[in-house]
């Protein structure tokens, strides 16, 4: 049974990067949310990369990790994976990315887009609302609401979300190139070069 890493608050991680003592900072969101905005400084690594590759990341991360993502609960998960592959010193931002903008602390800005929370709201939503309407022309529809609803069940139990995975594959979340190379070079460069994009 794995535990969860440590966490801390903004105003912790805001003086930790005053400082100069910052940790690295792993936002572990799609390239879509990570572009429209992050904490500068942040390295964008998404949680389906982190967890297909964490032995070669792990290699890359000997210092002060920091992971975020939204809320934290994906942040949890990349905390559990890393932990997993024997990295020490973890944390995760708690209440993620929302807490940190609650803060008012400093954020990056891109073009804004739906997070992935709010996709997946909508398409379950969508798909409930579609398949009860169209139930009343065929009544077997009504079981694509219910196992609709099954699904989002098991995932609030589980703290996983299989339609936020498939919806974070898209086009529309995959912004900029995110590939295991790329990350693996930013991470290289560390923060100075970090800086200088």
């Amino acid at each position: 049974m794995s535990t969860n890493p440590a966490t801390l608050n903004a105003a912790e991680l805001r003086e930790l990067i005053d400082s100069g003592r910052g940790p690295r900072l792993l936002d572990v969101r799609t390239p879509g949310e990570f572009e429209t905005s992050h904490i500068p400084g942040a390295y964008n690594v998404p949680l389906d990369l982190l967890k297909e590759h964490r032995e070669e990341l792990r290699r890359h991360l000997d210092e002060d990790v920091v992971l975020i993502c939204r809320s934290g609960a994906r942040a949890t998960q990349a905390g559990q994976t890393l932990a997993g592959a024997g990295l020490p010193n973890l944390k995760v931002l708690d209440g993620g990315m929302m807490a940190w903008q609650a803060a008012k602390a400093p954020i990056k800005q891109g073009a804004p887009r739906w997070d992935l929370e709010r996709q997946v709201r909508l398409v379950a939503g969508s798909i409930v609302l579609v398949s009860i309407l169209a139930s009343v022309f065929v009544p077997g529809l009504k079981w694509v609401a219910a196992f609709i609803g099954a699904g989002l069940t098991f995932a609030a139990l589980t703290n996983t979300c299989a339609m936020g995975m498939l919806l974070g594959k898209l086009p529309y979340n995959r912004g900029a190139s995110c590939d295991l190379d790329t990350v693996v070079g930013q991470l290289r460069e560390g923060p100075a070069a970090k800086a200088r994009a």
